[in-house]
């Protein structure tokens, strides 16, 4: 890499880093202070920039900053070894600068134009390596799909202002009471539909796993773990904070979509044989599992039950908190294995933990974070939302009776199928033996990289072992929510947050103490035992099947790991399997091999996307008849639109 290259990383590396410290003091400052707000008229014309930060602006500066660190000490080794470009390397700090203007905006137009400069930058960088044919469509998907989501952000916007007498949003909240039925109802629809596009939820998940397998890994990770909570954002501050309570059906769609994403993005995780892909997958899982967290939030506001429903807010924000710190220290651990064999497909990888210790450590973390189990990031978030899901609801709710059991059952199943998703990757991808040349070959990942990945492990040790210490952080961002239970917090959430199983023999600390103590209970046993007994030792081949030696062939592969999953879920992933036997020429009886192959297909994007682009092909071959080039038609063209104009607003 030349020097002119090297030293754009580094400075571009530390920009990124230096706005991420920027937004992580903003943050605490806020969350932890007073709210603060700044108008700039003369950079926009008309309405001037309005920046307004409160407690929930902060709670999102100080996690997407978080990321942005650990991301922007990464890249400095990952673009001098991949050899970014320098465009994309000046765009990564332009899309952190808009992810952090989208929470900080305090007005419509304010937003808009932060969330626009978020979406343009990630378009650039997923088209980073636009040499590729896969990164050239993956590009148009997440375009198309980022605009329509875009587009239905600003209508909602757009009419809720109208509606709501002004474009700031402390004006909207101020009338928000005052809304139309109907207008309420449309906004709700309108942004949950933009925001959830953005969030990964189904149906509108579809550019997710195709944008972030295809993009740098240091974008993926800031794609994954923080862009992607934009749009919980987006929730929870129009639909949950400005719109304010509404009916139950409004909680009940958002338990449905995030109970829906949540599965099917395990499901497809555990199936995926892309290692970044498979990550992809398991974003939308957990955006599902946090938008159930909002809908239940929501409905037992709603119910009469704000206690509950604080738990339950509680858990969601937690849980965005995990997600952001162990899926970046996922996307970062695959990238090391990326940038090392130049491979994503774990049924080439194995052998990684001999030739890459830190970074199977790295990627061990994120996976018990990502699975659920006790000491990862994402227990303590998981398990408050099922104490709150099991809690008993008032009396004679059917609603609740009904809605939290089925969530619960769609809760569990998400953490079985996590857990078989994360097994998978990690042994497969690292344990066992290399099953190709570039796995054989693979190097550790150098210092920049190790400690971008480390910052990112210690904030999932933060989560895993002292959650406690974010209660500080927490219950401001409650207080400014009271249609979900903000109001039931008292001064310290500790205290507040005690369901049965929360604390005791379920207490995070208590479990980290009980497995150290058993770790070395378990090391004193087996060394004072070995010294006793241990035999003389003796080097032999080991037993390979009745086979020469052992080889690559005779272990699990990603795909074989995941047959009995794929076979039990065949009615949902309808996947394309071919088997093909060889004989040998002399006797048909005689197997020569037995060849597999499957491909999987997203069930959603071949059965609801699929017919959509052929009919806008369709319409658009129709239309294009109508451009003959003839200015005499255009203009006729253009009036028969005034005419039509006219006749509506007269």
């Amino acid at each position: 890499m030349n020097p002119r290259r090297a030293g754009a990383a580094v400075v571009c590396g530390g920009v990124t880093a230096a706005l991420g410290a920027i937004g992580v003091v903003a943050g605490l400052s806020v969350v932890l202070g007073a709210p603060r707000q700044l108008t700039i008229g003369w950079l926009l014309p008309l309405v001037g920039v309005r920046l307004e930060l409160d407690a929930l602006s902060g709670f999102f500066l100080t996690a997407t900053g978080a990321v942005s660190i650990a991301v922007g000490l990464y890249a400095v080794g990952y673009s001098r070894r991949e050899r970014w470009a320098r465009f994309p390397l000046v765009m990564q700090p332009v899309f952190v600068a808009g992810m952090l203007l989208v929470p900080a905006a305090g007005s419509v137009t304010t937003f808009l134009l932060a969330w626009e400069l978020m979406a343009g930058a990630s378009l650039v960088l997923v088209l980073a390596e636009h040499r590729r044919a896969a990164v050239r469509a993956a590009g148009v998907f997440y375009a198309v799909m980022t605009q329509l989501g875009f587009a239905t952000i600003l209508l909602a916007l757009v009419l809720l202002a109208s509606a709501g007498g002004g474009d700031a949003f402390t004006t909207i909240a101020a009338h928000a009471s005052e809304l139309p039925a109907g207008t309420r109802n449309a906004v709700f629809l309108l942004s949950v539909t933009g925001f959830g596009s953005k969030a990964g939820l189904l149906p509108l998940h579809a550019w997710l796993p195709r944008a972030h397998p295809e993009a740098p890994s240091p974008v993926s990770a800031l794609m994954s773990a923080s862009m992607v909570a934009m749009g919980i954002y987006g929730i929870i501050r129009i639909d949950l904070q400005l719109l304010g309570a509404g009916p139950h059906w409004w909680a009940l769609t958002l338990m449905i979509l995030g109970a829906v994403s949540a599965v099917f993005g395990v499901l497809e995780a555990s199936v995926a044989t892309d290692l970044k892909r498979l990550l992809a997958y398991s974003t939308t899982e957990n955006m599902g599992l946090i938008t159930l967290a909002l809908g239940a939030a929501a409905l037992f506001g709603s119910s009469g039950a704000p206690e509950v429903a604080a738990i339950a807010m509680t858990a969601a924000l937690l849980h965005l908190l995990a997600h952001a710190a162990f899926k970046t220290l996922g996307f970062l651990a695959a990238g090391s294995v990326l940038a090392a064999t130049g491979l994503r497909d774990l049924d080439k990888l194995g052998g990684l933990a001999r030739r890459m210790p830190v970074t199977t450590v790295m990627f061990g973390i994120s996976a018990l974070g990502a699975s659920g189990l006790p000491l990862g990031a994402g227990f303590v978030s998981e398990w408050l939302l099922l104490q709150s899901l099991i809690h008993n609801p008032p009396a004679g709710n059917t609603l609740l009776a009904l809605a939290m059991p089925l969530s619960v059952g769609a809760v569990a199943l998400t953490t079985g199928l996590g857990i078989a998703a994360m097994v998978k990757a990690f042994g497969v991808g690292f344990l066992a033996r290399p099953r190709s040349a570039a796995a054989e070959d693979a190097r550790e990942a150098p210092a920049s990289m190790i400690a971008g990945m480390g910052l990112a492990a210690a904030a999932c040790a933060v989560f895993a072992f002292a959650p406690g210490l974010l209660g500080p952080l927490l219950r401001p961002v409650l207080g400014v929510l009271p249609t979900v239970g903000g109001d039931a917090v008292g001064p310290e959430l500790g205290t507040f947050l005690r369901l049965p199983g929360v604390a005791g023999s379920m207490s995070p600390a208590l479990l980290a103490v009980a497995l150290v103590v058993a770790v070395l209970l378990s090391l004193l046993l087996a060394a004072r035992t070995g010294a006793r007994h241990r035999p003389a030792p003796v080097t032999s081949a080991l037993w390979a099947c009745g086979a020469d030696r052992l080889s690559p062939r005779m272990q699990y592969t990603a795909t074989s790991f995941a047959e009995p999953l794929q076979r039990v879920f065949d009615n949902v992933l309808r996947p394309d399997t071919d088997l093909e036997v060889s004989h040998f020429a002399e006797s048909k009886y005689l197997v020569e091999k037995v060849t597999y192959r499957t491909r999987l297909v997203d069930p959603v994007e071949q059965r609801l996307y699929a017919p959509v682009v052929r009919a806008v092909t369709v319409a658009a071959h129709r239309v294009r008849r109508a451009h003959n080039g003839s200015v005499h038609t255009y203009l006729a063209y253009g009036a028969a639109g005034l005419l039509v104009v006219l006749l509506v607003t007269q």
